[in-house]
């Protein structure tokens, strides 16, 4: 057993007893054994207490050198998990011996001991004892040196007197005391002023400093500071000039002063910069380490560029650096984040085998990122090996179990993971309940959610403002209107802000898209009930929504209250009540309407004249049409492909083919760049006008246009080659089809069904038969009708019914 701990029993065995230590005690050996331990961390304060009750009680006065060693190593011990207690120690220790002093059980204090004192101060945050015991070495008379003046200059910045220490600097106070400032004195300075957000006087100071030159010039040290400084500020031009500036100056920044420039460009999300100094770093004989690494790796993960960051996790483990959990956690989070969750898991297993022992937020991230994608399984096996790794889940893990399920609609094992939780004694948060209300409202499980809303104000969680939101829009979404008014009391009574026009927009849309146009009115209602009012928007998705429903009276008198609230209907409520008389075929009352928003100065957009243009060729008003298209094109108003896909289509639609192909030529001379429903327009209505060769040079083109023919594309082409007889050309168009991946679909299977069997084709409309598989084609009612009249006992094809695949051979004896 050491000294010390024979010490520690004696003393806390005689507490009560004065009498000396044992004559075995040697004040020598025990200091310095002692001074080992608290470089190593491993002295306890009780112990550092129960040393100096034996000094106090011994009659050798102990050498200053070992004190003074003692405490400058408690000063920087770092066995304690707050900073600032092996310094704060140190000081009460040497405040004990002061007490003692009568006894002379150690030597008088020297400067230097004064020095480490003045330092702990600093370090406890007590800079105005540093500056006592300053006063103190004055008071005694003893010399100061270049260390003690530096370190009460230090003091001085610590105690934020600034214009003292401005003093001691540049009025040469410091020769008063027998120094000179040196390099170390200014970066003192420098070092506050940095800390105080004046980088600028700083900088002002240090390129001083460079000027005057001599023995006193700023070293690296002086520029990191600085440049940290400014970064810390969000001046980073400032200080990439400085970097800069540093380098011409003939100062070689360190790996300190490229990992800063590094971390702060990250943080600034400037990444290409950021590498770009990475690489300047390694060019320059600079080998960058984990701090610059993990900054931009890290960098790379949050702005969401995860290739970036993995080619950099490549590099960094090339030159043997080993990556830290957090920035092993970010980038996971960034894969995972962008749909990768399965390469997260590849990472986090390889980080695992290399030794990173992963934590809780490691298992929460790739968790969350198996239950955003809807891997419950993996997410529940990942779940499981977090328990056996013997690290227990907390609340967030819980609520990401339970988010994914509630995601996935599996409500059931959502509140079975609830339960769990519960039950291992880890208590819901206002998120968890929060994910749960929101996915039972989504559910339209109504009362369940209302349930969880009582439970969790009953075990004192405060609902916050995203459960309010989300019980409010069940409610509404629902028909409970009386509890959504009773909410939304609720939230004003609490100071909670409540749900604003832009929600109640979002309700009164979803409710019109879905047909609910009355039960949107009942919102809008309520939303003038609560204060609230509507806006532009509102008004336009109630229109929108009658419109819909194709009660034209009610939008426009949605119109008239809009404009009696004072919200001026824009292009986009004009163009949805043109399109409704459009739909409902009141074209006249649809141009009256459009002729008004000419007249108010609302200048139509691509969709008014979409709508428009459509409407008039499926009525057959070609001409109209024609007209409109012209005034559009002199309004100025932009010409897009779908715009011209209405014109051309309408013009095949009315019988006038030849002039859309004529047109379309004369648009491809204009270089239009058309998509591929422009294509299948064409191809189609070459075809109808018996123009086959062009339409087949065209379709052979696609590809060299850049586009990928469709269904559709394929459908048009082997429907017209079947009817000219082209029956090999047909099956060879048809497997290239299936080669590229492009599905056939159920209508254009039953088509080639049909001509087949109409033209005598039994065994080959067979093979199409077996690609029928009652899912995703399905044999049609006329077609099964065709095949019942060719097959069965009066069929026309009745003997070759063998032909067809064995399942479809059934209609023999069927009459």
């Amino acid at each position: 057993m050491s000294r010390l701990g024979l010490l520690r029993r004696s003393s806390s065995s005689t507490s009560t007893s004065t009498s000396p230590p044992p004559r075995s005690w040697y004040p020598h050996a025990a200091f310095a054994e002692a001074t080992e331990r608290a470089r190593a961390g491993t002295v306890s304060q009780e112990e550092a207490h129960d040393l100096f009750d034996a000094l106090l009680q011994q009659a050798i006065p102990v050498p200053v050198r070992f004190l003074s060693g003692f405490l400058a190593a408690l000063a920087r011990a770092p066995s304690y998990d707050d900073c600032r207690s092996g310094p704060a120690l140190a000081v009460t220790l040497f405040n004990r011996v002061c007490r003692q002093e009568a006894d002379l059980q150690v030597a008088p204090p020297t400067v230097h001991t004064y020095g480490i004192l003045m330092d702990c101060c600093c370090r406890a945050h007590r800079p105005d004892l540093g500056l006592a015991f300053f006063g103190r070495i004055l008071r005694i008379g003893l010399k100061t040196n270049q260390i003690i003046v530096n370190t009460f200059l230090k003091c001085l910045c610590d105690a934020k007197h600034t214009e003292e220490a401005v003093n001691m600097l540049m009025l040469h106070r410091m020769s008063e005391l027998g120094c000179v400032p040196d390099v170390i004195s200014y970066n003192t300075f420098l070092q506050r002023l940095c800390e105080d957000s004046r980088s600028q006087q700083a900088l002002d100071l240090l390129l001083m400093l460079a000027r005057e030159g001599g023995g006193c010039s700023p070293n690296v040290v002086s520029y990191n500071m600085v440049i940290h400084g400014f970064f810390r500020e969000g001046e980073i031009g400032k200080a990439c000039n400085l970097f800069h500036e540093m380098v011409q100056q003939g100062v070689v920044p360190t790996v300190v002063t490229y990992s800063s420039v590094v971390d702060a460009l990250c943080k600034a999300r400037a990444m290409d910069k950021a590498e770009l100094i990475l690489r300047q770093m390694a060019d320059n004989g600079v080998r960058p380490d984990n701090v610059a690494y993990n900054c931009i790796i890290h960098g790379y993960s949050t702005s969401g560029r995860w290739k970036e960051a993995a080619k950099m996790f490549k590099e960094m483990t090339s030159l043997g650096l080993v990556p830290d959990i957090i920035t092993c956690s970010s980038f996971m989070a960034s894969l995972c984040k962008h749909g990768r969750s399965k390469e997260a898991a590849e990472f986090f297993d390889s980080m695992t085998a290399k030794g990173h022992k992963p934590n809780i937020t490691s298992y929460s991230i790739l968790l969350h990122g198996y239950g955003n994608e809807g891997f419950l399984l993996d997410m529940i096996n990942l779940f499981s090996s977090m328990k056996n790794n013997g690290i227990v889940p907390n609340c967030r893990v819980f609520s990401i179990l339970i988010g994914a399920y509630a995601k996935c609609g599996m409500m059931d094992e959502a509140m079975l993971i609830f339960a769990e939780m519960r039950g291992q004694g880890v208590c819901p948060d206002v998120f968890t309940y929060s994910t749960l209300i929101a996915a039972l409202c989504r559910m339209g499980r109504l009362g369940d959610a209302k349930d969880k809303f009582s439970e969790m104000i009953v075990v004192g969680i405060q609902p916050s403002k995203p459960v309010y939101h989300s019980l409010i829009q069940g409610c509404c979404m629902h028909g409970d209107l009386v509890k959504a008014k009773e909410l939304v009391s609720q939230m004003m009574n609490k100071g909670i802000p409540r749900p604003n026009i832009v929600f109640f927009n979002s309700v009164i849309n979803s409710l019109c898209k879905e047909g609910r146009v009355m039960d949107a009115q009942d919102i809008f209602e309520l939303v003038i009930h609560i204060g609230e009012r509507p806006d532009i928007i509102t008004f336009s998705s109630l229109i929108d929504g009658y419109v819909l429903v194709g009660k034209m009276d009610k939008a426009l008198g949605v119109l008239d209250a809009m404009v009696s609230a004072g919200a001026e209907p824009n292009v986009v409520t004009y163009s949805t009540l043109v399109n409704g008389y459009f739909k409902n075929g009141r074209l006249d009352d649809g141009l009256a309407l459009f002729t008004e928003m000419l007249s108010k100065r609302v200048k139509p957009t691509t969709v008014t004249y979409g709508t428009i243009l459509d409407g008039l060729f499926r009525a057959g008003r070609t001409d109209d049409a024609k007209k409109r298209f012209h005034e559009m094109i002199q309004s100025g108003i932009t010409v897009s492909v779908s715009i011209y896909n209405i014109i051309l289509g309408g013009l095949c639609r009315n019988n006038c083919a030849s002039e859309a192909i004529t047109l379309f030529h004369k648009l491809g001379e204009m270089n239009v760049k058309f998509d591929i429903k422009t294509l299948n327009i064409m191809i189609d209505a070459m075809y109808k006008v018996r123009r086959k060769e062009e339409a087949k040079k065209l379709f052979a083109a696609i590809s060299n246009s850049g586009l990928v023919p469709n269904a559709y594309t394929y459908s048009i082409v082997i429907k017209n080659l079947l009817k000219e007889g082209s029956l090999e050309e047909a099956g060879n168009i048809f497997s290239s089809m299936e080669k590229i991946g492009c599905a056939p679909s159920s209508c254009l299977i039953n088509d080639i069904i049909r001509m087949l069997l109409e033209n005598g084709e039994i065994a080959k409309a067979g093979y199409y038969l077996s690609k029928v598989d009652g899912k995703s084609i399905s044999l049609e009612a006329s077609t099964t009708s065709l095949m019942l009249s060719l097959f069965s006992t009066n069929g026309k094809y009745r003997e070759d019914m063998k032909l067809l695949p064995s399942k479809y051979q059934i209609f023999d004896g069927l009459g």
